[in-house]
């Protein structure tokens, strides 16, 4: 639990934020030194994941009720309920219904007959002490790669762990069509995502993205990741570049059509996003793009919330 306190001792007041996937309590890095200088006093509790988290400030333990919270099947609920007390909303108003139906992708899945399988972004409690030092690295983005450089490469497999044994011990165990494979994922698991459908062709039948890392040979990230990862060989970091992969294509992988959204407000786009790299490969490969650009959005969790339903459909109509 990490306290941040303003520099009077004054409360101005009181207020709760709830945070969800994908961030962690590094989200509020940035957050809780402006609401402390306003007067706030900012009380940040661990993710449920059942680790301690360096935040950089100081230590964070793992808050039991932080973690029930999490695992109370009627959080949902829960949240949907404070919506209508803060705005009067009663079941059937318009507004109501629009708030319970972005809360949740499951529901809009479920109608479509699709099943979501969502993995960790990277293995946890590996051992590797330096696995959460970094929000862009380690236990915060393992990249769906396997590394090659110690001390990751003994753990840090997210590629062949997706595609060799969390899939096929998935759709044997729910009798899954294998035929009708999609794959979709935000920013870093929108790499993810590009990259794995480019790298094993047949294995997916749709893909799309979030604010995808289209070009991560040519940004901060994913040098920091692919130096720490596969390392100081350039050569390596080709096949893990989705741009790279589809300027490659001698036919469209996708002739049905790759859907990416992009915000125009997301603070990443210009120095770690790069989707003009990757919409340049599609036109040079034949690929069909659907590459949608939203004024006013950014790299958070509401963007993702206000797309979701048209790549779930997306998917849907290629899958079916």
């Amino acid at each position: 639990m990490t306290d941040v306190k303003p520099e009077a001792d004054t409360i101005l007041a009181a207020g709760v934020r709830l945070h969800g996937f994908p961030y962690d309590i590094h989200a509020y890095a940035e957050v809780a030194p402006v609401l402390a200088a306003a007067g706030c006093r900012v009380i940040v509790p661990d993710s449920p994941t059942a680790r301690p988290t360096n935040t950089g400030s100081g230590t964070s333990t793992t808050s039991t009720a932080s973690v029930a919270a999490f695992e109370n099947p009627d959080f949902v609920e829960v949240v949907i309920h404070s919506y209508r007390h803060r705005f009067g909303l009663v079941p059937g108003d318009p507004a109501y219904v629009e708030i319970e139906r972005r809360l949740a992708a499951q529901r809009t899945a479920a109608e479509l007959g699709l099943a979501l399988l969502t993995p960790d972004t990277s293995p946890r409690n590996t051992g590797v002490g330096s696995e959460d030092h970094h929000w862009d690295f380690g236990v915060g983005a393992g990249f769906y790669l396997d590394a090659t450089e110690a001390p990751w490469s003994g753990h840090w497999c997210m590629e062949s762990y997706l595609i060799k044994e969390l899939l096929p011990a998935v759709m044997a165990e729910f009798k899954l069509a294998q035929d009708r494979l999609g794959l979709f994922g935000h920013s870093m698991g929108g790499h993810g995502a590009l990259t794995l459908a480019l790298r094993h062709p047949g294995v997916f039948a749709s893909v799309s993205a979030f604010a995808p890392i289209c070009a991560p040979t040519q940004c901060p990230w994913g040098h920091k990741a692919f130096t720490g990862y596969l390392g100081q060989d350039e050569s390596t970091w080709v096949e893990h570049d989705a741009s790279l992969l589809m300027a490659a294509q001698t036919t469209a992988p996708y002739p049905a059509g790759i859907l990416i959204d992009q915000g125009l407000a997301d603070k990443f786009l210009q120095e770690q996003l790069h989707p003009e790299a990757f919409e340049t490969a599609c036109a040079q490969a034949g690929q069909p793009l659907t590459l949608r650009r939203h004024a006013g959005y950014d790299h958070g969790y509401y963007f993702i919330a206000s797309v979701i339903d048209r790549h779930l459909t997306h998917h849907a109509s290629q899958l079916s």
